[in-house]
């Protein structure tokens, strides 16, 4: 008989006195931890089920339950938390590797909190974004070097496709498969609303979403799902995916138990099969291979589509960066080691990769360095958490930036990172119809809507402290910049001042 040395990490705490039988937790709990047991007339709940959704208690009409960390402890050793020795007990019950979502939850240094802004006072004086214009629209892809004019003196034309956005923000990809359908025209209805755009990610564009076009990110990654000539036309801008930040230098891989209707029909792949997409692209192993793949999206759309090349953050990110600039690509998208997935190893989510601030300043100051930073537009993702992140991942040389945890948390997700079981309780990342009806895209987009509406007020009150009225202006302005306890070497590669200097 196998023992189970594991104990659950949570305690559901059922206030007798006010829970009236009413099952509630029990029909939305999609893990199956309440259950009502007629005999003792009473609930009762299998707590090594619960992964701390919080369905359960946000829907207790009489506020019964509240879910709690497990104060069970192992003997105290800095070495062997009882986090490292649960792991090691899972993996020799079931011999497979560790799997984790929603991105790197370790206490590794967060830079944009240990970063601050500058404000204006008398010789610069702030700007009243309410009474004064200020220009939040930026538009990305790659800008001539000089104004060129014809024998009449008219300008000549030579700028290549851009996309522009009301506001520096885009919802980073997210597949169709890892979430849900609702999740998805939540995303495509509110981009197009709010004027900026959605990446479908790897698992192409469902036929209702082409509507949407013109203001969908189309991606094509190392497994194709889903690319043909149609998808690629349908899209504002084509993304290259070679890596991302949640899980550097591997592929992905969607369970066959959400390959389902059209989720299948959408990337093309059979009903049941799980979808793998190999770690390289097999036809790039040189950025001479990336140009080439650059070049012929270009030609099957007519050159009328920005390309975007999609990286995460690893150690030589500048080097890397500098070729992809010189590949015919219009824009680089660099997401960092906190960035969320669906599913990834936990160790890889948790090792691999850099954090997204010192990864944007190396590339930007590599570009200017080189004398083609106009060349591209840079992106970065990988937890922007606020306004205030996006604000000073510009001033750090960003044009814009992906949000994708974020927007999830504004359609309702408690980020209980357990996306890789497909039982999302909040209609997110699932494909059960019964829990992806759970989540309202009527509501959902408006949400999303409000949230973004909301950070471009911040971004203008931000921008007008620091007396600048152009995200033009902000972009690598790094003396609107300052660090507070930051090293010699991190103030270095980040490019800013000391707080007091």
């Amino acid at each position: 008989m196998a023992i189970n040395f594991l104990y659950p990490d949570y305690e559901v705490v059922r206030n007798a006195d006010r829970c009236i039988g009413c099952r509630v937790c029990e029909r939305q709990c999609a893990n199956e931890v309440h259950s009502y047991n007629p005999e003792l007339d009473k609930m009762l709940s299998d707590e090594t089920k619960c992964v701390n959704c919080h369905r359960c208690v946000t829907l207790c009409p009489t506020h019964a339950l509240k879910i709690v960390k497990n104060d069970h402890t192992f003997k105290e050793n800095a070495n062997w938390s009882g986090k490292t020795i649960q792991e090691i007990y899972k993996q020799a019950n079931t011999g497979g590797v560790l799997l984790s979502s929603m991105g790197n939850p370790e206490p590794y240094p967060v830079y944009f909190d240990k970063l601050l802004l500058n404000a204006s006072q008398v010789t610069n004086p702030p700007i009243d974004p309410l009474r004064e214009p200020m220009e939040t629209r930026v538009f990305l892809g790659a800008k001539p070097a000089k104004v060129q004019r014809d024998a009449n003196g008219e300008l000549v034309n030579n700028l290549s496709p851009q996309i522009s956005l009301s506001v520096p923000i885009m919802f980073s990809a997210m597949s169709y498969g890892y979430i849900s359908y609702n999740d998805h025209a939540s995303l495509a209805r509110a981009a197009q609303e709010l004027g900026i755009l959605y990446n479908t990610g790897e698992g192409g564009l469902h036929e209702d979403f082409v509507k949407y076009g013109a203001n969908t990110i189309v991606q094509v990654a190392s497994g194709r799902f889903g690319v043909h000539k149609g998808y690629l036309e349908s899209g504002a801008a084509i993304e290259i995916k070679m890596g991302q930040g949640a899980k550097p230098g591997i592929g992905g891989h969607l369970p066959g138990a959400k390959i389902v209707g059209d989720v299948a029909k959408t990337r093309m792949v059979p009903v049941g099969s799980d979808a793998i997409s190999p770690a390289p692209h097999h036809d790039i192993y040189s950025i001479e291979d990336l140009r080439q793949l650059v070049y012929s999206l270009k030609e099957a759309t007519g050159y009328t589509k920005p390309v975007i090349v999609k990286i995460a953050a690893v150690h030589n990110i500048s080097a890397i960066a500098s070729g992809i600039a010189r590949s015919g690509a219009d824009i680089i998208a660099i997401d960092g080691f906190r960035g969320g997935t669906g599913a990834a190893p936990t160790r890889i989510r948790d090792n691999v990769g850099i954090p997204i601030e010192l990864a944007l300043a190396s590339v930007d100051k590599r570009l200017r360095d080189e004398g083609i930073r106009n060349n591209v537009s840079i992106v970065v993702g990988g937890s922007i958490r606020s306004s205030a992140d996006m604000v000073k991942a510009i001033a750090l040389g960003a044009d814009a930036v992906y949000i994708g945890t974020a927007a999830l948390l504004a359609l309702g997700c408690h980020l209980c990172r357990s996306c890789q079981t497909g039982k999302c309780n909040w209609g997110i990342a699932t494909q059960q119809p019964e829990l992806v009806k759970r989540l309202n895209p009527e509501l959902g987009y408006q949400r999303l809507v409000n949230l973004v509406t909301a950070w471009r007020h911040e971004l203008m009150e931000l921008m007008g402290g620091m007396g600048i009225n152009s995200i033009e202006s902000l972009r690598g302005n790094r003396l609107m910049l300052r660090g507070v306890g930051l090293t010699d070497r991190e103030l270095e590669i980040l490019g800013v001042k000391h707080a007091g200097e």
